[in-house]
């Protein structure tokens, strides 16, 4: 699968979901939700986010942000 940038999705080897800003070589490079270091996924162990696991990464975003943990 090689998802289109801007799309949600799930790193299935390590379960972190992520915005799709690239691909470089095989790889998929993804973001965390909210920003943050950018890792690189193999295009086969992705998938598309559903609708509750985006609303689940924005959620502990915004948790995180409310406590100072992030920006």
């Amino acid at each position: 699968m090689k998802p289109p940038v801007g799309v949600h999705v799930v790193d299935t080897r390590t379960e972190r979901i992520g915005v799709v800003m690239g691909h470089e070589g095989p790889y998929v490079q993804l973001r965390p939700y909210g920003g943050g270091r950018e890792w690189d996924a193999d295009p086969g162990a992705v998938r598309r986010a559903t609708p509750a696991e985006r609303l689940r990464a924005a959620t502990a975003y915004v948790n995180a942000r409310s406590r100072g943990e992030v920006p």
